[in-house]
């Protein structure tokens, strides 16, 4: 059990990366850009946001379940 906990470390660590990586670069974005395309551009890190985490959720539930190496089944 502590294995899958170790195991689930890193796409934790890389979905919250990404997601801080996205939110600041649109937030960038959003503060240089005037007008209704800034509103777009609030949408877009908070739908790749929501991507992400679910995302990461399937994969912890398949290291929780055993499958660590998804990709040898093909």
């Amino acid at each position: 059990m502590n294995d899958h906990k170790h195991k689930m470390k890193a796409p934790i660590v890389i979905t919250v990366i990404i997601i801080l990586y996205y939110v600041i670069y649109f937030g960038v974005l959003i503060a240089l850009i005037d007008g209704a395309f800034k509103y777009l551009l609030g949408i877009i890190p908070l739908i790749i946001a929501l991507l992400l985490i679910k995302v990461c959720a399937e994969r912890i539930n398949e290291i929780k379940k055993g499958e660590e190496d998804d990709i040898g089944k093909y």
